[in-house]
């Protein structure tokens, strides 16, 4: 019986992943539609009133520009993902 479950862990152990979006190690049997929290989207750094164009701010920048998430406007880099889904590993290719 302890070997069975030695067996299993092992398994596990093995049969871990690392979600491509999340970035979080995950099992595929602990896999489930609400697992991966992330942005679909980019991290950007625009002007907020064009909307068009994309860069990096400088010393000099007006102070409308802003960065945020391009999917949910959070302005934080670490904000938690506005979306949820199953984990996507990067073997999944």
């Amino acid at each position: 019986m302890e070997k069975e479950s030695e067996r299993q862990q092992e398994q596990e152990q093995e049969d871990k992943k690392v979600c491509k979006r999340c970035h979080q190690n995950y099992t595929p049997s602990s896999n489930t539609p609400s697992s991966c929290r992330f942005h679909p989207s980019f991290f950007v750094c625009r002007r907020h009133d064009d909307q068009k164009r994309y860069y990096e701010l400088g010393p000099n920048d007006p102070p409308y520009a802003a960065k945020f998430y391009d999917c949910c406007g959070a302005e934080d880099p670490e904000a938690s993902g506005c979306t949820t889904a199953l984990h996507v590993s990067y073997d999944d290719d």
